[in-house]
C-alpha cells in the first residue's frame, strides 16, 4: 500500500495514476556501456572504465529509487504528488485549488512520450514533476476529473 492509498479521505477514489518513464535509466546504462567498452578496448585506461561502470550503477540505483518512491495521482477530490524515499516531499491540491497543469517536453521526450508536468495552484504555487510517462494523457484525465467537480 502506497502513500496515496494510506492518505485517501473518506469517499475519495483514485481516478488516474501516472508512472515514471523508463528513460530515467538511459544515462546510467550509457555510462555502464561506455565503461565496459573502455575496459575491453583500452587496457591503459581501464580504471576510467571501472569508474564509469560504478558511476552508471549508482545512477541506475538512484533512478530506481526515484521510480519506486514517486507517486502522481488524480483522485476524485485532489491531485497528489509524492517524491522521496527517506526525505519525503508531498503536494496535495484540492481540485478547486488547481489552476492549470502544463506539460513540458523536449524533442527526445516527445519521441519517447515522456515529459515534465507542472501543477499550478491558485496563489502562484508551482510543482514540477519530471520524467512522467504519457504526460498529455495524465493532464487530460486530471483536467476532466477537475472539471467534473
Amino acid at each position: 500500500m502506497g502513500y496515496v492509498e494510506k492518505n485517501l479521505m473518506s469517499g475519495e477514489e483514485v481516478v488516474y495514476r501516472a508512472k515514471v518513464h523508463w528513460m530515467i535509466y538511459l544515462m546510467g546504462l550509457f555510462f555502464i556501456v561506455l565503461g565496459i567498452t573502455i575496459i575491453t578496448s583500452a587496457k591503459e585506461i581501464a580504471l576510467l572504465g571501472v569508474l564509469l561502470v560504478i558511476g552508471g550503477l549508482i545512477d541506475l540505483f538512484k533512478a530506481f529509487i526515484f521510480k519506486m518512491s514517486t507517486e502522481l495521482v488524480v483522485t476524485t477530490k485532489r491531485v497528489i504528488a509524492k517524491f522521496g524515499f527517506i526525505k519525503r516531499t508531498t503536494m496535495e491540491l484540492n481540485h478547486s485549488k488547481v489552476e492549470s497543469l502544463s506539460v513540458d517536453q523536449g524533442i527526445i521526450q516527445r519521441i519517447l512520450n515522456a515529459g515534465t508536468i507542472t501543477v499550478h495552484g491558485t496563489g502562484g504555487g508551482k510543482t514540477p514533476i519530471p520524467n512522467i510517462d504519457e504526460p498529455l494523457i495524465f493532464r487530460t484525465n486530471a483536467m476532466e476529473t477537475i472539471d467534473k467537480n
